[in-house]
């Protein structure tokens, strides 16, 4: 059954700019590590300097695992940080508690 995640980051006020254009143009290299992850139907959406991401996996924990397993996601990371609050673990960031879901 394939699961389900959401996650909200803060980006930075002054640095949202290069939050949305960094990801215009994510590096080819992490599209694959999240592909390899199982990760698909990835979509951040914006509100103001917060984002909201969503993501699906046949398995969260497996796909977890991998990502940190990549130096890419890792210098991905890395990169966002500077935009970001608060960094991301290389593993993704902490998944929001489901409490409805219409199928």
């Amino acid at each position: 059954m394939t699961q389900r995640a959401g996650f909200v980051l803060h980006v930075r006020p002054e640095r949202i700019d290069d939050y949305v254009a960094a990801h215009r143009e994510v590096w080819p290299e992490m599209l694959d590590a999240l592909s390899g992850a199982g990760i698909r139907n990835y979509t951040i959406f914006r509100a103001d300097t917060s984002v909201f991401g969503y993501f699906e996996a046949d398995d969260l924990d497996a796909a977890a695992r991998h990502l940190e397993g990549q130096d890419v996601s890792a210098r991905w990371q890395n990169a966002m940080a500077e935009l970001l609050v608060e960094r991301v673990p290389d593993g993704g960031p902490p998944a929001l508690e489901e409490i409805f879901r219409l199928d």
